[in-house]
C-alpha cells in the first residue's frame, strides 16, 4: 500500500472518528426520535375516528366505545406491562421504540433480531446487541412495508372482482378466528373449552346487553379458568 493511499484512509478513519457520537448520546436521540414519531402516530390515527365522530357526525356513543375498550383490555390489558418489560432486554432502548412504532413485535420484530444477533455473535442487553436488533427490525420493517403495499393493492382490486355470495361469507372471519382460538386452548384443556362455550351461550341466549357481551364472555371465561387452574392447584399440594 502506497503512503497516499494511506494517507487517504487514515484521514477516512478520522473522519468516521470524528462524526461518531457515544452510546449515551445515541440514546438521547433515541429518546427524542422515538417519543416524537409515537405519539405523532398516536395522534395520526386518532384523527380518522375523531373526524368522523365529531366531523361527519358518526359518533357511535361512549357506552359502545368504553364497552369495545374493556372487551379489549380484557384480552390485552396484561400485555402493554409485559411485553416492553420482557423485550427490553433484547431490543434495548432504539429498537423498543421501533419495535412498537412498526408493531409485530413477537412475530416479526423481536426474530429478527433475535437471530440478528446470534449471526453476528452479539449478546442481549450490550451495545453490540441493541445496534444489531436495531438495524434487524429496521430491515424487516422496510420489507414488511413493502410486501404490504402490494399485498393491499392486490387485495383491494381482488375483493372488487369477486361475486358478493363470498364477499358476505367474510362477516364470519372473526368468528371463525375466536372459535379457532379457543379451540387450541380446548386441545390443551378441554375444561376450558368447555367454559368459554357456556360463557357464549350464556351472554348470546341469555338477558345481557349486546354491547356487554363481548366483554362479560371474556372476562367471565378468564376468571372462572383461573378459578378452576387454582383450586386444582391447591387439591394436588393436599
Amino acid at each position: 500500500m502506497s503512503m497516499e493511499t494511506a494517507g487517504k484512509n487514515l484521514t477516512i478513519s478520522e473522519n468516521v472518528v470524528g462524526t461518531a457520537i457515544d452510546f449515551e448520546t445515541f440514546h438521547k436521540k433515541s429518546h427524542y426520535w422515538g417519543r416524537l414519531t409515537i405519539w405523532s402516530v398516536i395522534l395520526l390515527t386518532l384523527m380518522v375516528p375523531l373526524y368522523l365522530s365529531f366531523g361527519l357526525g358518526y359518533h357511535p356513543g361512549w357506552v359502545i366505545i368504553l364497552s369495545g375498550f374493556a372487551a379489549y383490555a380484557s384480552i390485552v390489558a396484561f400485555v402493554w406491562i409485559i411485553e416492553p418489560i420482557s423485550y427490553y432486554p433484547v431490543l434495548g432502548v432504539s429498537g423498543t421504540y421501533l419495535a412498537f412504532l412498526t408493531g409485530n413485535i413477537g412475530s416479526m420484530c423481536l426474530p429478527c433480531a433475535s437471530v440478528a444477533q446470534s449471526v453476528v455473535g452479539a449478546e442481549p442487553g450490550t451495545k453490540k446487541g441493541e445496534i444489531t436488533a436495531t438495524l434487524a427490525i429496521a430491515a424487516a420493517s422496510i420489507t414488511n412495508a413493502v410486501i404490504l403495499l402490494f399485498v393491499i393493492l392486490g387485495g383491494s382490486y381482488l375483493l372488487s372482482v369477486l361475486p358478493e355470495s363470498i364477499t358476505s361469507a367474510f362477516k364470519f372471519v372473526l368468528p371463525a378466528i375466536f372459535g379457532a382460538v379457543i379451540a387450541q386452548f380446548a386441545i390443551q384443556k378441554p375444561i376450558w373449552g368447555i367454559v368459554g362455550i357456556a360463557f357464549g351461550l350464556f351472554v348470546n341466549l341469555g338477558p345481557v346487553p349486546r354491547t356487554f357481551q363481548t366483554f362479560l364472555c371474556i372476562l367471565g371465561t378468564v376468571v372462572v379458568c383461573m378459578l378452576l387452574e387454582k383450586m386444582k392447584a391447591q387439591k394436588a399440594q393436599k
